[in-house]
């Protein structure tokens, strides 16, 4: 497995992948390094990643490898249906995956994605419209959904 570090607008982003596909991508709270030399098999992802925090990008092309169960990666591949600047709510996932009982087995799964923002996670909120659950944090959900925004705000402080 490759590893790369990059700087992201949410904290330092470690990608992790080989020749069958990117497999994770997380967001490191205490680490500082990014690396100098992006492995052959990464590049399209940094490049893509680095489009998508520029405003460049709304949607993602790159070989995906997530490890996980049958069930996870039916949830993740329907995360992938949410059009970028949308969301939907962990209600309307489960019934996308045929059955509303399974809202808490797709919440569960929706927050061990192991690749966030190209499997659109962020995109899932409360059926009240709250920001519910996010392996990252809140503040780095808020962040993405305002960054994909169609209505951009402008702060006023």
């Amino acid at each position: 497995m490759e590893i790369a570090f990059i700087q992201s607008p949410l904290g330092i982003a470690k990608l992790e992948g080989n020749a069958d596909g990117l497999a994770s991508i997380s967001i490191l709270n205490n680490e500082n390094k990014t690396t100098g030399i992006i492995p052959e098999v990464l590049e399209d992802a940094v490049y893509q990643l680095n489009e998508y925090f520029e405003g460049k990008r709304t949607n993602f092309s790159l070989s995906l490898n997530p490890q996980g169960t049958d069930f996870q990666k039916r949830v993740w591949t329907e995360l992938q249906n949410i059009p970028y600047g949308k969301t939907i709510s962990y209600l309307d996932l489960s019934k996308k995956l045929g059955d509303v009982k399974a809202i808490r087995a797709a919440a569960s799964a929706n927050g061990k994605n192991p690749l966030w923002i190209v499997i659109p996670c962020h995109r899932v909120i409360g059926s009240d419209g709250s920001l519910t659950g996010y392996a990252g944090g809140l503040h780095r959900k808020k962040w993405l959904l305002e960054h994909e925004s169609p209505v951009k705000q402008q702060s006023l402080f």
